[in-house]
């Protein structure tokens, strides 16, 4: 009898399956999609083509680029701008320069504004509410750049690295970012438990806080990359060493004042040295742009979930 109701028994023990309801879409919602996708691909296309034309315009020959032949496809291939741009001493001396000053830079910055966001984040920081004040006052009023200029002059700053990381070292835009995150993140509960374990507030923020905190550190991380990277007004001020120039400088040079290194006025003086200018500036900005496009992907998941939490809390 029992062996005949098992199969009974085992299907009134088998969960129901769990259907699947969807939310019909209206057509509103239908042409809000729709909307949006053409929106996108238009913007997709907008940013793409531009960077196809200086890819292609990279790859051509001189002769092809200065009578303005190519558009989205190399005319006439060649790596005659990327061999010249990657022999000349100085752009790659720039190149160094500004890995320097995006690598330094960004930890420099990252440290500094995780060390004032997170105490900011704390209920029981005395003042935290003054300082904030005083942080978001930086973002509406600045000094002006002649006194900005004379306080780094007075620090001994001006012709040395220093100069293109400690004055814009600190964010604020980055640090209420950084500040929100901790504090809609890390529960107080959360801190009372490790003060009961006998840990320390720098215990706290080293072994609980930072590694719940990556994907905030990566946005911030990638801001300050970013900034770091293709900042050269600070070094158009702060520098005069050339053996200090970051890329940008160099491209800056190429592009606006349409100047040219040692080695690529050698070439010049057999091939042209306006053909030759034309074809090193794309090169230039493939060079310049590849670091950037090689880290993003890397850390895009962090960077959006770091973006959606510290726009959606309060």
């Amino acid at each position: 009898m029992s062996a005949t109701l098992q199969p009974f028994r085992s299907r009134l023990n088998k969960p129901a399956p769990v259907e699947k309801s969807t939310i019909a879409e209206t057509r509103t919602d239908q042409i809000f999609l729709i909307g949006v996708k053409v929106m996108l691909t238009v913007a997709l296309i907008a940013v793409l083509i531009p960077l196809v034309y200086v890819v292609a315009n990279s790859f051509s020959s001189a002769a092809a680029v200065t009578s303005g032949r190519v558009f989205l496809w190399p005319i006439e291939p060649s790596l005659r701008g990327y061999k010249e741009a990657l022999s000349d001493p100085q752009i790659l001396k720039g190149y160094y320069n500004s890995l320097i000053y995006a690598v330094g830079g960004t930890f420099i910055s990252v440290s500094l504004t995780i060390a004032i966001a997170y105490p900011l984040s704390r209920k029981t920081f005395f003042g935290r509410n003054v300082i904030m004040s005083l942080l978001l006052f930086t973002m509406l009023f600045s000094g002006g750049l002649i006194p900005t200029y004379l306080v780094v002059q007075d620090l001994h700053l001006l012709n040395t690295r220093w100069a293109m990381v400690i004055p814009s070292a600190i964010g604020v835009w980055q640090v209420i970012i950084a500040r929100t995150f901790f504090r809609s993140t890390i529960p107080d509960d959360l801190y009372e438990a490790a003060v009961l374990d006998g840990a320390s507030d720098l215990r706290f923020l080293w072994s609980v806080v930072l590694p719940l905190s990556k994907p905030v550190i990566a946005v911030i991380a990638l801001m300050y990359a970013i900034f770091q990277w293709n900042t050269y007004f600070d070094a158009l001020i702060y520098l005069k060493d050339p053996g200090l120039y970051p890329l940008q400088i160099v491209l800056r040079n190429i592009l606006i004042l349409n100047t040219n290194t040692g080695a690529a006025a050698d070439v010049a003086a057999t091939l042209e040295r306006q053909q030759l200018a034309n074809v090193l500036k794309y090169a230039l900005i493939v060079i310049s742009s590849l670091p950037v496009l090689l880290i993003y992907p890397f850390i895009a998941r962090h960077f959006t979930k770091g973006v959606m939490v510290g726009a959606v809390k309060g």
